[in-house]
């Protein structure tokens, strides 16, 4: 009967209602998890994962009110220097080699407000552990209306998944339409690529690619440890060569050297992805950071390719030190 909810979606709606209760408890009413599970009847265990749960699903929102100023100092530098209409560097806290939940809540926050921008309609996404992060701490809201479509193919060349492919994780985490590119992240030939764009199915979402509002996206480092080795979408002896030719930096499937010149290789010509001409053309918002890929950021960069770029306060004060850019 219409109007009439299934015994899931109820018991979900309730899980959620008392998630959001025990997260209310804790953060605002300042409880701690065993006084939260005494106030509800609950197990200490079972608040720990409602508190969790709601993290996970945004229902928890942080308002900071104020700027850090050193970060903006360095905000502004990179937005002077590297031709961008958009940079935000975030505090570094989690001490990692690449801070992905410091650049995940950023990265994350960002694409909320984007979303809520009534007249946006498409998003395009990247791939990426940096993405996934992002993906991970996207705020809910079901009141979005736009929709996502994938700008790489998503496979190996051996159609083993990419773990990294965070266009599925979108569409679970917003409910939103998203359109996956069913492809290997490169074809075999230059040949095949031509063959496999062809196809109807294929051309329509590599048309929605082409006609995106803005485009989030990781960058990727150039060597036998980088995420495109690690995941199986390049083998080893295909990124020792485009490393060779002097590639330091990636871009959704583009390489390209420390000046931000673009690496004319194979491999390049096999992306299943937009063209160079086709990203020139596209407001690309990049979300990377780590020390480590100080000279792949910097790369990127000098392409001019990016019109955004959120990165952690270490990386961006490197860049800036060492004029990376």
């Amino acid at each position: 009967m219409h109007g009439m909810s299934s015994p899931r979606t109820s018991l979900n709606r309730d899980n959620d209602t008392m998630a959001v209760r025990a997260a209310w408890l804790h953060y605002a009413g300042g409880f701690t998890q065993a006084q939260v599970a005494k106030r509800l009847g609950l197990t200490s265990l079972k608040a720990h994962r409602l508190i969790t749960s709601a993290n996970k699903k945004g229902l928890v929102k942080v308002y900071i009110d104020g700027d850090v100023g050193e970060c903006v100092d360095l905000e502004n530098t990179l937005l002077q220097h590297c031709h961008l209409d958009y940079c935000e560097v975030v505090p570094d806290f989690d001490n990692q080699p690449i801070p992905f939940q410091a650049l995940g809540i950023a990265g994350g926050h960002y694409l909320r407000r984007m979303l809520d921008n009534e007249s946006l309609e498409l998003v395009g996404i990247g791939h990426g552990r940096t993405l996934a992060s992002c993906v991970e701490q996207l705020p809910y809201n079901p009141s979005h209306t736009a929709g996502f479509v994938s700008l790489l193919g998503g496979f190996s060349q051996r159609f083993s998944a990419n773990p990294h492919d965070v266009i599925h994780r979108v569409a679970e985490r917003t409910g939103l339409p998203a359109y996956v590119m069913p492809v290997p992240f490169f074809a075999n030939t230059v040949k095949d690529r031509k063959v496999l764009l062809g196809q109807r199915g294929l051309t329509d979402v590599m048309n929605l690619a082409r006609s995106t509002d803005f485009n989030l996206a990781g960058i990727g480092s150039i060597n036998a440890d980088a995420s495109l080795v690690a995941s199986g979408m390049i083998e080893p002896c295909e990124m020792a060569a485009v490393e060779q030719a002097g590639a330091v930096g990636e871009l959704l499937g583009h390489f390209f050297d420390i000046h931000g010149r673009a690496i004319k290789s194979n491999l390049s010509d096999r992306t299943m992805g937009l063209s160079r001409q086709e990203l020139k053309q596209s407001r690309i918002v990049a979300v990377a950071g780590g020390t480590q890929k100080i000279r792949a950021i910097s790369s990127v960069l000098r392409s001019r390719l990016l019109s955004g770029l959120i990165i952690d306060e270490c990386t961006a004060r490197a860049l800036v030190d060492q004029e990376e850019f």
